[in-house]
């Protein structure tokens, strides 16, 4: 798995390549995957060009535990201050939500010790599909809330990188990342989309690999959207289109897992303590077609 790596200078939240290290490492079989998952998304949805969209995957959460048939929580090193914990405290699933949180640890929640003898004073929360669900192109879908607060140190995104099984994604960016949206405490007013490939040569670039100006004010709901095929990947806020990348680049042409993180804020994004924590991202719903 590859770490939230952005150079957007505006709202720079960079999670340490050590913050990737599973405390477990095992590795389940291809075919611990479920043939399929109940297609119930909701309604028809129009495919661009005409058509709709066949309902692949759709969780919205009505349990009260994470699903294991789609998900896995990470437990994860980390690096800095912070590490990432799958325990009830950081992990929940209650009101029809995903909830991720981050906080300080205590005695009751610690982040594991690193070989050079440190560990993080903050723990935060991540999911993922992976080896559980993946698919190349589609529509992908969630509905999110993040804590409404206007300070460095918080950082959530909902985005995705390549299925392991079938391609590597050791060759970062060129192995591919799209990240739907991320947001950051420290740009209070906006989603940030990236998509990591070759042009991350360039840099951030706005309307190509990223975009700068997609609103969605914190503490409320707003819906994310990804419709992806060989040749175009379009990512909208609120059903708004929010970038447009047709550079059919080799990079979005494989499967994909799905990922949700709440974790703390790096560069100019991090944490210093004015933002008060424990802070909880919601997710609603995540539905997916092909």
């Amino acid at each position: 798995m590859r770490p939230i790596r952005h150079a957007v200078v505006l709202a720079a939240g960079l999670l340490a390549a050590a913050l990737v290290v599973p405390l477990s490492p095992g590795t389940p079989s291809a075919s611990a995957a479920p043939p399929g998952y109940g297609p119930d998304c909701g309604g028809r949805v129009a495919k661009p060009g005409g058509g709709s969209w066949t309902c692949t995957l759709a969780d919205y959460f009505s349990g009260t535990s994470l699903d294991n048939k789609y998900w896995v929580g990470m437990d994860l090193y980390g690096a800095g201050d912070q590490c990432v914990r799958n325990t009830s405290r950081t992990v929940a699933v209650s009101g029809g939500a995903l909830r991720l949180t981050a906080r300080a640890t205590d005695a009751s929640l610690t982040c594991p010790t690193r070989e050079d003898g440190t560990r993080g004073s903050y723990a935060g929360a991540w999911v993922s599909s992976y080896y559980r669900f993946s698919q190349q192109y589609g529509r992908f879908e969630a509905r999110m809330r993040v804590t409404d607060a206007d300070g460095p140190g918080l950082h959530e995104a909902f985005w995705m990188w390549p299925d392991t099984r079938y391609s590597s994604d050791a060759d970062w960016p060129y192995s591919g990342e799209i990240d739907v949206a991320e947001t950051y405490s420290s740009a209070p007013e906006l989603a940030i989309p990236f998509l990591h490939y070759s042009d991350d040569e360039k840099g951030p670039v706005d309307g190509l690999n990223t975009a700068w100006d997609c609103s969605a004010p914190r503490g409320l709901w707003h819906t994310y959207t990804l419709e992806w095929t060989s040749s175009r990947l379009t990512i909208l806020v609120d059903g708004k289109t929010c970038l447009v990348n047709t550079a059919g680049a080799s990079s979005f042409q494989k499967r994909f897992i799905i990922a949700f993180s709440q974790v703390l804020g790096g560069g100019p994004n991090q944490y210093d303590g004015s933002v008060p924590l424990p802070a909880t991202t919601e997710v609603d719903y995540v539905k997916v077609w092909r």
